[in-house]
């Protein structure tokens, strides 16, 4: 892992009592956005056409209009900003003058740059806990989201790792099935016939289950969402992985909970320094994806899960396994045993990754007590997931091994494909071979992910910079790279990514990333 140095963040501007519309504001200074965070509300800011100052400009506009940027907020040095998004320094201070000139902005020589106060219209209030402290979290900052919010071009997304494909099954499902008499559709536990067939599942694995163990949500992230909102308090402390799934990192953040990161190595997380960790600080919930790690692909030995969850059943953590990759390995024939096997575990699943991300469903496994208690809690929410969505998944899953077996041997030859394009054209970047999962942990010689994402989108692909995922501050050089197009698509995606590199001249590499909008 890289070195890491304390962090610096910038000084909060003071703001006045009112701003030039009249609009009280509440007291207490404005937090300045870290650069990272900045970056990555930008988006796709370079793909469109026309001089990047102008499309610079026009990105900052749309944040500062939005409110995302709300008055007196202090915008980064022209020299850092430019380093950041890999362009020229002219290109900062021209949008940073144009913004200028249109009144959205005030540069003072010793003050910097700031949101003007005359940008906030009169019928716009400012964001909810701004100059409060340490606020919860409402939208997300995180460039994984992000990119699926921009509108279609034709920039290929090696940053969201999902199929671009549902298999004929899932059509065929939808046309054979039949939607039920004298039912009102609201089942916000979920239906009756796929809560049995998850629960089968499990007890196929080793590990009896009954339907009232299982809670359906809308995909997985629905439910770490739910079990992030009944579980933790603002200032709880949660246990990840370093890196981990930048999603969930972004659900603690709403939470106002506190990481608790714990790094991973070539098997896993470091299960020692995890046990320390919940004995020092008996965090409220810890979060791990144990098998084909996400972003990193490592597998979780056997014998250091077993440990882990009796440390943390001894401790009384709530652990939450997410297996949102758990099925896709290389190996299909290779047994695996969940976590759930070992003791109290709250399992995550989703059929996303094997099936299609379109069809949202996920569910929970976990005690039937806090299943009620989810249950309740989702009620308040939707009132219950798309049934139509979940006849079909409930006859996905009475046949899910021809379903399986093709995803696998989609991703298995993904994964060669992409490795042998980086080794012909990217040679001097370096991947451990996953044996599973649908994404490659690249480092990068030199330089940091987070500029050259920048780099690369203006050449169109879009990757996820490792600094998103740890909530250590490390994974500055990485890149995680998906492998789940078709080979036509990701040989473009690597000629694309060569001749961004080709061009890229770091700055001077930053030894820890601004994590701000993932650690608060």
């Amino acid at each position: 892992m890289e070195p890491i140095d304390p962090l610096v963040p910038a000084e909060p501007p003071s703001l006045p009592p009112s701003s030039s519309s009249g609009l009280p504001l509440p007291p207490g200074p404005l937090p300045s956005p870290s650069l990272d965070v900045l970056v990555a509300r930008l988006g796709r800011w370079s793909a469109g056409r026309g001089p990047l100052y102008l499309l610079l400009a026009a990105r900052l506009r749309r944040l500062i209009d939005e409110g995302v940027l709300p008055p007196g907020t202090l915008l980064p040095p022209d020299r850092r900003f430019a380093t950041a998004l890999a362009v020229g320094r002219t290109t900062v201070v021209a949008a940073y003058d144009t913004l200028r000139q249109e009144g959205r902005l005030v540069r003072r020589q010793g003050s910097g740059t700031r949101v003007a106060p005359a940008a906030l219209p009169a019928e716009r209030l400012r964001p909810a806990g701004a100059g409060l402290g340490t606020p919860r979290v409402r939208e997300t900052s995180n460039p994984l989201f992000l990119h699926l919010l921009e509108a279609p071009d034709d920039v290929i997304l090696l940053s969201c790792a999902a199929p671009d494909r549902a298999p004929d099954e899932l059509a065929e499902a939808y046309r054979s099935l039949e939607l039920p008499v004298g039912d009102l559709g609201y089942h916000p536990a979920g239906l009756g016939v796929l809560r049995e067939a998850v629960a089968a599942r499990y007890a196929e694995r080793g590990v009896p289950t009954g339907p009232d163990q299982v809670l359906v949500t809308t995909g997985a992230q629905q439910a770490l969402a739910l079990l992030a909102r009944l579980l933790l308090a603002p200032g709880d402390g949660v246990l990840v992985e370093a890196p981990t799934y930048p999603g969930a990192l972004d659900l603690f953040r709403e939470a106002a909970a506190v990481p608790l990161p714990v790094a991973v190595g070539p098997d896993g997380v470091d299960v020692a320094e995890a046990v320390r960790v919940m004995e020092r600080h008996r965090p409220a919930l810890a979060y791990l994806v144990p098998r084909f790690q996400n972003p990193t692909g490592t597998v979780l030995p056997p014998l250091a899960g077993r440990r882990l969850v009796e440390a943390a059943n001894a401790l009384g953590v709530p652990l939450v396994d997410d297996e949102a990759l758990a099925d896709l390995a290389f190996d299909a024939g290779a047994p695996w045993t969940p976590l759930s096997a070992y003791g109290e575990v709250i399992a995550v699943g989703s059929l996303s990754k094997v099936v299609w991300g379109g069809i949202r469903i996920g569910w929970v496994r976990g005690p039937a007590p806090l299943i009620a208690r989810l249950a309740r809690l989702k009620a308040l929410h939707d009132l219950g997931s798309d049934v139509p969505a979940q006849l079909a998944a409930a006859r996905l899953l009475d046949g899910f091994g021809p379903v399986l077996a093709a995803r696998t041997r989609t991703v298995r030859a993904g994964h060669a494909h992409l490795r042998a394009e980086l080794a012909r054209l990217l040679p001097s970047w370096s991947s451990v071979p996953a044996t599973g999962g649908q994404t490659l942990w690249v480092l990068l010689p030199h330089g940091d992910g987070v500029s050259f994402a920048q780099l690369a989108l203006r050449h169109g692909v879009a990757v996820l910079p490792g600094a998103t995922a740890d909530a250590l501050g490390g994974s500055v050089r990485r890149l995680r790279l998906h492998f789940l197009a078709s080979p036509e698509v990701l040989t473009e995606a690597v000629r694309r990514l060569a001749a961004a590199w080709a061009e890229y001249a770091p700055g001077p590499e930053p030894a820890r990333a601004a994590l701000h909008a993932i650690t608060l």
